[in-house]
């Protein structure tokens, strides 16, 4: 998960990975990749805790693959960059695309000369070549980064190239997201110079087609539209919802839609659908018979050309988090939560969801991070991460 709150945070919210102290698996034996009814789980960072996990969207260069974020420590990971350091690493100090094989497929890390102090909330945007996060540095210029302001930035993964939406002033909660359409083709003044080209969103983007959200400190959801001036706007929060908070709203394939948690405290939340409009009413995704619970970590799934909700669901009580080693047979019937979608069928200016069929069950174990592209792949994390590869 994401996420801001349990013994991961210092509040009740889930999104982000701030921790006095990281979490510690009651076993030290490493859990091996283990085949089940459910599909193939793989250990990611095995035993040691990560967050913010965000599937591949790249089937082709990241295949079953995930983004995350790490803690510090040491990382069990396997990179053939010397650049990429395994011990004594510093909490937030780079983002990491490893795949199911425990290999570091893509990294980036903080730029320690230019004053970053550290990384927050990385989440693969709609498009496979981009990802958006946040960075933190000292606003005193210190280097114990003791007084942190965070900027939002997206980096081209084919480059490792970043462009800078906001440099300062955003909330350590942000939590955005990005969707980009499909490639221009880009003017001679965009193309000519590759520099200049790559300070504007449709040189950087190679459209502007380019679509951002996040959460700001007034607990509002913002959007930019690029293509249509990139003037910021902001959502109705939920009727009677006004004192509740809001967690990592994601764009829809299309771009017109968001998906997103309200929670109240860390174990009582509801799931949004809302159009990316200034009049648009959120639209709740009703819990039905059969649910564990409210949806929780909703993310947005199309088979090419259906659109499905997936999310998580956790026993009565619960947090929205997982602290169990999901390789344990006794914990893979459904005990500690499980994962489902639903397919949805959206137009703007709906003002209640229309489903079609049933709530289908992906796997009995919940998996925060989304279902990769090609439907093959689910992740997780907080406080231990997977890869299911689904049968």
């Amino acid at each position: 998960m994401k996420r801001r709150y349990s013994i991961l945070c210092t509040t009740f919210l889930v999104a982000a990975c701030y921790s006095p102290e990281p979490f510690v698996a009651e076993s030290d034996d490493e859990p091996s990749d283990k085949t089940s009814e459910m599909g193939t789980l793989y250990p990611v960072n095995s035993q040691k805790q990560i967050c913010n996990p965000s599937v591949s969207l790249d089937t082709v260069n990241f295949p079953a693959s995930m983004l995350w974020l790490n803690f510090g420590g040491v990382l069990n990971v396997t990179a053939k960059d010397p650049a990429y350091t395994t011990k004594r690493v510093i909490q937030h100090d780079r983002l990491t695309i490893s795949d199911n094989k425990g290999n570091v497929r893509w990294f980036v890390m903080r730029d320690v000369d230019a004053g970053e102090c550290q990384f927050q909330d990385p989440e693969w945007s709609t498009h496979a070549d981009f990802i958006v996060a946040l960075r933190g540095y000292d606003v005193n210029g210190k280097t114990s980064c003791e007084n942190l302001d965070y900027g939002i930035f997206a980096t081209r993964l084919s480059d490792s190239k970043r462009f800078w939406f906001f440099e300062k002033e955003i909330g350590e909660f942000a939590t955005p997201h990005l969707w980009v359409g499909e490639p221009q083709s880009l003017s001679d003044d965009a193309s000519s110079d590759s520099a200049s080209g790559d300070s504007t969103v449709e040189g950087f983007f190679g459209t502007d087609e380019v679509r951002l959200t996040y959460v700001t400190d007034d607990n509002k959801i913002a959007f930019f539209d690029y293509a249509d001036g990139g003037k910021k706007k902001t959502l109705k929060k939920p009727s009677n919802r006004s004192s509740w908070e809001i967690d990592s709203p994601l764009i829809s394939p299309d771009g017109k839609f968001v998906v997103y948690n309200m929670l109240e405290n860390p174990s009582t939340w509801e799931a949004y659908v809302q159009e990316l409009s200034t009049s648009s009413n959120a639209m709740k995704i009703e819990r039905v018979d059969g649910m564990m619970s409210e949806p929780a970590q909703p993310h947005w799934y199309s088979d090419g050309s259906d659109l499905f909700v997936v999310w998580a669901e956790f026993p009565a009580g619960s947090q929205m988090l997982n602290k169990n080693d999901l390789t344990v047979e006794s914990v893979q019937e459904g005990s500690v939560g499980r994962t489902v979608m639903r397919e949805v069928s959206l137009k703007t200016g709906d003002t209640k969801l229309k489903w079609n069929g049933e709530v289908r069950e992906l796997a009995p174990v919940p998996m925060t991070g989304g279902l990769s592209p090609d439907g093959k792949y689910l992740a997780t994390g907080t406080n231990l991460a997977y890869i299911l590869e689904l049968p």
